[in-house]
């Protein structure tokens, strides 16, 4: 994604002691992560593998920090034959494990409220007590709930997917503790650094569109826009991605 790598990019060039590097995938972390005080992902693949995944952990504890964004809760996707046809779904995996949240779906592109639940922690420093995004609204299940804070929910009954639209899950396990309130925004403590992680960042270009509609909250007629650039053109993100740059290369 093009315009989420400059973004990027464009974000960390505001901080004058941070040194870049850019990669395409997780493969040489153990080369590349020693010294480094952050990690930022942003896509659903590549995924790290069980290998990789363990020594992201062991990095960590030891003191490192991941800010991992939008598409990096997702993974590996399989095919299987369903009654109303083939569809796909996630495999959780131990990338998820390591992340802290496993990717179950997205309904299409819609216009929804974030709820600040934490507004004390540096990540959302900044931010009003809600905000309103036009994005992909992520439904994630928590993958460790004791050592995971809460930063960011939104409230959705159910999942409003037009039937064989996206993946295909088993139970909603995104629900907390089985209400409407979906957590988008959350930092898991892992040893003396830990994972912050934002679902919020969706973009694509029509080179890149996958989406067959969107939500008449974002066009009347469903057609996607192309571009579309969602919550990276709104105060919130931009925020939340300084405040997590901040977060992990001033740790203590």
């Amino acid at each position: 994604m093009d315009y989420a790598r400059h973004a990027l990019l464009g974000l960390l060039s505001e901080f004058d002691d941070v040194r870049v590097t850019v990669g395409n995938d997780y493969k040489d972390i153990e080369r590349w992560l020693p010294g480094t005080d952050l990690l930022i992902t942003y896509v659903a693949g590549p995924f790290t593998t069980d290998e990789e995944a363990a020594y992201l952990e062991q990095w960590m504890s030891a003191g490192g920090r991941w800010l991992a964004l939008h598409g990096s809760s997702g993974g590996k996707a399989v095919k299987f034959q369903a009654p109303e046809g083939q569809r796909k779904r996630m495999v959780k995996a131990s990338h998820h494990g390591a992340i802290g949240s496993f990717f179950l779906n997205h309904p299409p592109i819609r216009r929804f409220r974030v709820d600040v639940a934490n507004d004390a922690h540096p990540l959302t420093a900044g931010l009003p007590s809600h905000f309103e995004v036009a994005d992909e609204l992520y439904l994630i299940e928590l993958q460790d709930r004791a050592s995971t804070h809460i930063l960011l929910t939104t409230e959705l009954e159910d999942d409003p997917s037009p039937p064989g639209f996206g993946f295909a899950y088993q139970e909603d396990t995104s629900r907390l503790d089985g209400s409407a309130t979906r957590v988008i925004g959350y930092e898991k403590t892992l040893g003396k650094g830990g994972v912050a992680y934002v679902a919020l960042g969706h973009c694509h270009s029509p080179q890149s569109n996958t989406q067959p509609l969107v939500d008449e909250s974002v066009a009347p007629n469903g057609t996607p826009p192309n571009p579309f650039r969602g919550s990276w053109q709104e105060e919130a993100l931009p925020t939340l991605i300084r405040n997590g740059i901040s977060w992990g290369i001033r740790a203590a």
